[in-house]
């Protein structure tokens, strides 16, 4: 017997494709007297749906499961809201790259139920969070299930930071910014910056210097639970910007200090039985999948 009750689901805005794989969705769930819960956002697109709406913090409280619609970036934004909560999320993937969302719409019904009849798998992933204090104070905070990014905003000027990992000094760098990655966003923006791919298992995070002034600059992998310390050079002409998932964003001053840690709380990832992550960076990434004859 399942524990999903309360069916929680969020749907990219702007697109049609999202809108009738919801549908299909809603039709499948309450023919099997599931309880549907919209997002108050997604609702606005659901004319007529007749169904519980909700902010995303309390289906956070409200739902057994939520279900997201779209692509990794709708996941990445449904994590930070729901990971305190320790929700499950499943994604069903109507973007493009699908790392995180990995249901295709044409199975939604099938591997939808699996799940609802236990068959799956599950995962934990770590977020990290950002803090930027000025003067000692904190002046901004942020949370990120990919990545936290370190860049120059709309100014093209190099960025200088000293780099500390666990209160050791590392390196002074000019460059355009560092990229702070987890295993889970080392596929994203650190991949293109020349970070590794880190199995999502591994509790390990990777620092990515993007267009370092010296070549001899590589992306270190360290502890997940190290603490990371920038300190943004007093030198500075510009105002570096602090992104966390490419979604949310603080801007700082020359002087700041940013901190990024490991966040406590975990995002809960529910797969269909027969997830393969190496499969999907194939598909992805374009891998060879032919196989020598053994």
């Amino acid at each position: 017997m399942d524990n999903f009750k309360n069916i929680g689901l969020i749907g990219r805005l702007g697109s049609t494709k999202v809108v009738d794989t919801l549908k299909r969705l809603i039709r499948f769930l309450t023919d099997n007297h599931y309880n549907v819960i919209l997002e108050e956002q997604t609702a606005t697109v659901m004319l007529g749906h007749g169904l519980q709406e909700a902010s995303r913090k309390l289906m956070g409280e409200m739902c057994d499961l939520v279900i997201v619609v779209g692509g990794d970036g709708s996941l990445l934004g449904a994590a930070r809201a729901l990971v305190r909560a320790g929700t499950p999320v499943l994604g069903v993937n109507r973007g493009r790259l699908g790392f995180l969302t990995d249901i295709s719409p044409e199975e939604v019904e099938q591997k939808v139920g699996e799940v609802l009849r236990g068959h799956y798998v599950e995962e934990h992933r770590f977020l990290l969070d950002a803090h930027v204090y000025r003067h000692g104070e904190p002046i901004g905070h942020a949370d990120g299930l990919n990545d936290v990014v370190l860049h120059p905003g709309k100014s093209a000027r190099m960025i200088e930071f000293d780099l500390f990992i666990e209160g050791q000094f590392v390196y002074s760098q000019r460059s355009d910014g560092l990229i702070v990655s987890t295993p889970t966003g080392s596929t994203a923006y650190a991949l293109s910056g020349g970070g590794p791919i880190m199995h999502p298992k591994l509790d390990a995070l990777v620092l990515v210097p993007m267009f370092p002034h010296t070549l001899s600059s590589r992306p270190i992998v360290v502890d997940g639970n190290s603490e990371i310390k920038i300190h943004i050079s007093d030198h500075n002409e510009t105002y570096p910007h602090v992104s966390c998932d490419g979604q949310t964003h603080i801007v700082a001053k020359p002087g700041d200090i940013l901190y990024i840690r490991k966040k406590p709380h975990k995002l809960r990832l529910i797969h269909p039985l027969g997830h393969n992550y190496y499969e999907i960076c194939r598909t992805k990434l374009g891998w060879s999948s032919l196989q020598m004859d053994s």
